[in-house]
């Protein structure tokens, strides 16, 4: 047996996925709702704009089923800043608004650097002894996206490695790719699809993907991604996301579903 392989979409408000994702006539509030029973997972990217009061992240637990997981984006002023080693207020913020209480469907949460932010592994370092191990006793997974090619340095898979944060695998057609993994999970963002594919990204590559997740269940390295070094944690089962997000919007949910599908 494998750990668990969590697969989802960005946020769930999208005009464009009613009548395509969501049924005719489907309810906004009730959105959530549907999505969370297609999906198994659910990446929320409101929180990387706004903070929300703890009975929004409770009402988002108690709508979605047994067993599913949100992914959390945090907040723009934790990571967009020039000195990452000052946002220590911000990050306590973050934290402390109630993400907590999402309970056992709290998920990783995503930490996203702008494109133009280069590695700079005294500031940087800095940061990640920042992000705190736990909450209110509840533990706390990170994942962190970076998107500048200077990150692609040994230096840098090391430093996450030893602070046990997950660097996001990001399938783009713009940003660098790191496959490395760092963390006792892994986080994947496919952002190549297209609306023009039914399914976001062609049919055969579902099921590369498939296979690939499957792999990284089972604590394996996958061929053919772009590793930066050849180094490989020991190999255990990873809990395993993968979110079909930005490209090809309008048809991410299909593929998540069909991903589920070829999973199963």
């Amino acid at each position: 047996m494998s750990a668990p392989i969590r697969v989802g979409i960005g946020g769930w408000t999208f005009e464009p996925w009613r009548g395509t994702f969501y049924p005719e006539g489907l309810s906004q509030k009730k959105e959530l709702e549907f999505a969370s029973r297609a999906l198994t997972a659910i990446e929320i990217n409101g929180t990387y704009y706004s903070g929300f009061k703890p009975a929004t992240f409770a009402g988002w637990r108690d709508t979605a089923p047994e067993g599913f997981v949100y992914a959390v984006k945090a907040s723009r002023f934790c990571t967009n800043r020039k000195v990452l080693a000052e946002g220590g207020e911000s990050i306590a913020k973050f934290v402390n608004q109630g993400i907590v209480e999402l309970g056992d469907k709290l998920g990783p949460i995503l930490w996203q650097f702008m494109a133009t932010k280069k590695f700079d592994p005294e500031d940087f370092g800095a940061f990640l002894k920042l992000l705190p191990e736990s909450h209110e006793g509840v533990k706390l997974r990170h994942a962190i996206q970076v998107r500048h090619e200077s990150f692609r340095v040994p230096e840098f898979i090391t430093m996450c490695r030893k602070a046990g944060a997950a660097i996001v695998f990001a399938d783009s057609p713009t940003y660098p790719a790191i496959a490395d993994v760092t963390g006792d999970f892994v986080y994947a963002r496919l952002e190549s699809g297209e609306d023009e594919n039914p399914l976001c990204y062609p049919e055969a590559d579902i099921g590369k993907w498939a296979g690939v997740a499957k792999e990284w269940a089972r604590g394996g390295r996958p061929d053919g991604l772009p590793y930066v070094t050849e180094d490989a944690p020991a190999k255990r089962d990873r809990e395993t996301f993968v979110f079909f997000i930005h490209g090809g919007k309008v048809r991410a949910p299909a593929a998540a579903q069909e991903l589920i599908r070829r999973l199963a």
